[in-house]
């Protein structure tokens, strides 16, 4: 898990409450990120708190992230050429928050848990902004409703049968 206990302002160079209640939050990992976050930390000298920035005063700079990111994207595409695959371009720590909230919602975690994870201050912006993802269609809906109440009437047949 990852705990978010505050949030920090570059600009004021100095930590602040989240945005709202909800703010603060655990977020589960999968295990290969969980390794390479436990290893970093390591190299790091640190058992315990942030695993960016200098220490826990000094959170990671953002322009940083940028660039060794792009480091990483750069010797991966390169990689790619070499094996003659498409290149990939970069994406931003909020498109990474919008990836990591896809992958979730692949996966079936449902959608209170997400907007649990997410920090949303309600479940109804996790739905307006990942709506669209969510398993539902208008086919898998009535086929669930069928079997659910095929369900029920086999229930209701054995109960009226005693």
């Amino acid at each position: 898990m990852i705990r978010v206990e505050r949030a920090y302002d570059p600009k004021a160079r100095t930590f602040v409450e989240p945005k709202s209640k909800k703010g603060r939050r655990s977020v589960p990992i999968p295990s290969v990120l969980r390794a390479f976050l436990l290893e970093h930390q390591m190299r790091q000298g640190r058992r315990d708190g942030l695993v960016f920035g200098r220490d826990a005063e000094h959170p990671f700079t953002s322009s940083n992230v940028w660039r060794r990111a792009h480091i990483a994207w750069n010797r991966m595409n390169a990689e790619r050429q070499e094996n003659e695959l498409e290149l990939i371009g970069p994406i931003t720590l909020h498109e990474a928050r919008h990836t990591f909230a896809s992958l979730m919602i692949a996966a079936g975690v449902n959608a209170k848990a997400l907007s649990t994870y997410m920090g949303h201050s309600s479940i109804t912006i996790t739905y307006d902004r990942y709506g669209h993802l969510m398993p539902g269609n208008e086919d898998e809906a009535a086929a669930l409703l069928d079997s659910y109440l095929e369900r029920a009437g086999q229930k209701w047949a054995s109960e009226g049968q005693r």
